[in-house]
């Protein structure tokens, strides 16, 4: 999508502050004890609230509200009332939504309560480098470009990246062009950002592996060698300048 009036701008701003709230208010109010289902119906409590739909379930029919993964899962986790969070455990939430016409996505790691296996430097690594990956996108730069430098900083943390997930294009549909918004450097990717586009820019940081499996459950996915994976993500405007961030209401860089 490229914004090309205000109208369309504030269709943006509106449903990306819904799912930013929701991504917010759900790493707030996770705990130990708690179910990964009963955290994704307290999501769906507040995008509804706000006359948000889920887009995952839209597009795809994925089975929850939103996505919650939990220590070694990767991406796409089922929210389940089987899956008890517990003290320490490396958790993700990924809230993506329609409002309006308009889609919007954001997501963020987080360890839940003491860090007791060590994951918060893997998720501030993921937390920082999408913030200078962001800071680096304007008008004309190669996507290219934005990927290799994710790659790098994750290298010199002592870090890889997940090669097989990547960010995209967004506003009219959840998946939009640019369809690769990769965590690498893709010499065959020649494609720019472009001003007024709207983009969902997200980090892939893993301690060891850089491809994920789906596990078998038809939704999410793993690493085969139990590595962890920290992801964070905001949907951006590119500008001639600093992209504008419209999901900031998350809190992830707070």
């Amino acid at each position: 999508m490229s914004i090309t009036n205000q109208a369309e701008l504030l269709g943006m701003q509106k449903v990306s502050e819904a799912v930013a709230v929701t991504l917010k208010r759900m790493r707030e109010y996770a705990r130990p004890g708690m179910s990964t289902a009963e955290l994704d119906n307290y999501g769906r409590t507040l995008l509804t609230s706000m006359g948000a739909r889920p887009a995952p379930k839209l597009t795809y029919g994925f089975p929850g509200w939103t996505c919650i993964c939990v220590n070694n899962e990767i991406a796409h986790g089922i929210p389940s009332h089987k899956t008890i969070l517990r003290e320490g455990d490396l958790v993700n939430v990924d809230v993506s939504a329609e409002l309006g016409g308009f889609w919007a996505d954001n997501g963020g790691s987080f360890v839940l309560g003491e860090d007791l296996r060590q994951h918060q430097a893997l998720v501030d690594a993921s937390r920082s480098i999408l913030q200078a990956a962001i800071a680096h996108i304007r008008d004309g730069v190669k996507i290219a470009m934005v990927g290799g430098l994710i790659e790098a900083e994750a290298k010199r943390r002592g870090y890889r990246v997940i090669k097989n997930l990547t960010g995209h294009g967004i506003g009219r549909a959840l998946h939009e062009a640019p369809h690769s918004v990769a965590n690498y450097y893709d010499p065959y990717n020649k494609s720019r950002f472009r001003k007024n586009s709207v983009v969902a820019i997200e980090t892939f940081i893993s301690t060891k592996a850089t491809w994920a499996y789906e596990n078998g459950d038809g939704w999410t996915l793993v690493a085969r060698d139990g590595s962890f994976v920290a992801q964070h993500e905001h949907t951006i405007v590119v500008t001639d300048g600093l992209p504008v961030v419209l999901t900031k209401d998350n809190g992830i860089w707070d």
